[in-house]
């Protein structure tokens, strides 16, 4: 479904919150909403917390703790006067992982971090990083080297995975001697 602006007189437009909303009525196996921009990621927490898995948002942020204080505020921004307290449990049920896509120096996307929403402690979204970025290096032209590397942390929803079909041995989540270490 895509969102559909208002004609002349400005009347039949038809936006991401409608259309979010209105997904739930037709019993979707998965949802995704290209880029959360505004009120539809309450819609979308929502519609995650109904038992919609498997769906999918992006939203832009510098870090996955970025991107959990850029979805509360748009989360704010639907206009529903929730404590911080209820939206971040939100933010902290519907939401497994954070996959952050950064543009490095050499003006390259790369995956950088990815990362488990652990749960809540207190008033706080805890984040358990899985992989991440590390860079070895830079090439004579100025292109970044690097690979992902997994931080020994075993995410928490391996069971779930492992019941829907994919197994993972534990050395995908331990930690791997890099290039650069191996060399000292």
């Amino acid at each position: 479904m895509e969102t559909k602006a208002a004609n002349a007189d400005g009347q039949h437009a038809v936006t991401i919150r409608e259309l979010v909303r209105n997904s739930l009525r037709m019993r979707p196996d998965r949802i995704i909403v290209g880029e959360c921009r505004g009120g539809e990621t309450f819609d979308m927490l929502q519609a995650m917390n109904t038992g919609h898995e498997g769906s999918l948002t992006t939203v832009h942020a510098n870090t996955p703790r970025d991107a959990i204080s850029r979805l509360e505020t748009l989360v704010l921004m639907a206009g529903m006067d929730l404590p911080l307290k209820v939206v971040r449990q939100q933010i902290s049920s519907a939401i497994d992982l954070i996959i952050q896509q950064t543009r490095l120096k050499d003006g390259k996307r790369k995956l950088t971090n990815v990362t488990e929403v652990a749960g809540m402690e207190g008033d706080v979204v805890v984040l358990s990083e899985i992989f991440k970025f590390v860079q070895t290096g830079v090439t004579p032209d100025g292109k970044m080297l690097g690979e992902m590397s997994a931080t020994g942390v075993r995410p928490n929803f391996t069971p779930r995975l492992e019941a829907a079909g994919f197994k993972f041995g534990g050395e995908v989540f331990a930690p791997r001697p890099s290039a650069q270490n191996m060399r000292r």
